[in-house]
């Protein structure tokens, strides 16, 4: 009984660490202390770089919503790194009107090594590289919502992520929802707050920035190394909401548990290797510090409801009679996903369908509560595992 209350109590301290990263981001915002730059007159020179293997069934569809964008073209250009292909990837990027770089390195597999080998072969005349995953499309503004954040040449911007097939089920459909509660809601205070925002699909960093620094995260959590390395340098990172990215979401179960594997084993992997450096450093304030960890430990809203109601099963069954102080402040750590979510479901498209989604939560918590404790096991591992992609649905919608 003694274990388990002591137990719940230090589960719950760190759920609430992200509400009380938030509380200070909130008392910071209210005082005004903070202030945005006023953006430069020239517009940035971009490289969208498209790190792709094996996509030949949506590389079309990436390359040609990147050339359609509404800004100057000679201010851009879109670099595919067919990378170890052994479909049509290269042939199908280049008829869309992609430049194309062919890497050919089964040694050295996966995303975070093609965008390393890709960074040495780009020219030197742009501000800033713009890395967009294969499996995603643009809105036409997405360059201009980059631009938004100028100068980039010194700082990295994150794009505003949504689901590009909200539609196809009841996974998809909550998908889109907790990504407008990362990027409508929780990204957007730590933007005002003054605090970096983790980077993702779409994550623009500045060509002085990559020069001073390189490209240093090899790990299957690459997009999480690189926000914490850049953080540990006090580098900004900025969110661009208006900069629109749509990412084809898995739909199943099955479709969806390499990747979830991956995302959590990657995200731990990062903490346990660089919480000293973060905690250390002097390059960034103890808010910083706070939020950076909280970023890293803090699992996602449905793996959060489904430890709370975990730990409330065990109370029910093997310590009845204990203090419930502990297990009360786990379900107080609810409050701010569920404020979140709720405010992100008022903003939803067909609102009804998409609340009748999460009838499907208490199966879907229980999968990702086994996935989690997968993913623990998988912390070291290297190897990068593709997620399975299928067609591109017509339902292209924010999320």
């Amino acid at each position: 009984m003694l274990i388990l209350v002591l137990l719940t109590g230090v589960v719950a301290a760190a759920l609430l660490l992200p509400t009380v990263s938030d509380l200070l981001s909130l008392w910071r915002v209210a005082a005004r202390r903070t202030s945005r730059p006023v953006p430069s007159s020239s517009l940035p020179r971009l490289v969208f770089l498209v790190p792709a293997y094996n996509e030949e069934l949506l590389i079309a569809h990436c390359v040609r919503s990147l050339l359609t964008q509404d800004y100057p073209a000679k201010l851009f250009s879109v670099v595919v790194v067919a990378d170890n292909c052994t479909d049509h990837t290269a042939a199908v990027a280049t008829a869309a009107g992609a430049s194309c770089l062919v890497r050919n390195d089964p040694m050295h597999p996966g995303k975070p090594h093609a965008v390393a080998w890709a960074l040495e072969r780009l020219s030197g005349d742009a501000d800033a590289v713009v890395i967009v995953d294969a499996d995603t499309v643009v809105d036409q503004q997405f360059a201009t919502g980059l631009a938004e954040a100028r100068p980039l040449a010194e700082k990295a911007v994150q794009a505003r992520n949504g689901v590009s097939n909200p539609g196809d089920s009841p996974i998809t459909r909550m998908a889109a929802v907790l990504a407008s509660v990362k990027f409508e809601f929780a990204f957007r205070l730590k933007q005002r707050a003054g605090l970096n925002v983790p980077l993702g699909a779409g994550s623009c960093i500045g060509t002085a920035i990559l020069a001073r620094y390189g490209w240093h995260a090899f790990s299957i959590g690459e997009d999480w190394e690189m926000y914490t390395l850049l953080t540990e340098k006090g580098v900004r990172i900025d969110l661009a909401p208006h900069a629109r990215l749509y990412a084809q979401e898995a739909r199943s179960l099955n479709q969806i548990s390499t990747q979830r594997r991956r995302w959590t084993a990657g995200r731990l992997a990062v903490l346990s290797r660089y919480w000293r450096r973060i905690l250390a450093s002097r390059a960034i304030g103890a808010r910083q510090k706070l939020d950076t960890i909280c970023e890293l430990f803090a699992p996602g809203p449905v793996v959060h409801l489904g430890v709370v109601t975990a730990l409330t099963v065990g109370f029910m069954l093997f310590a009845p009679g204990a203090p419930r102080w502990a297990l009360a402040l786990c379900w107080i750590s609810l409050v701010r996903p569920v404020v979140y979510s709720t405010a992100a479901l008022l903003r939803m498209p067909s609102r009804m369908r998409t609340v009748a989604a999460f009838l499907y939560l208490p199966i879907y918590a229980l999968w990702r509560l086994g996935i989690e404790a997968l993913a623990l096991s998988a912390i070291k591992e290297r190897a990068w595992v593709r997620t399975a992609r299928h067609a591109l649905s017509k339902d292209r919608s924010a999320g």
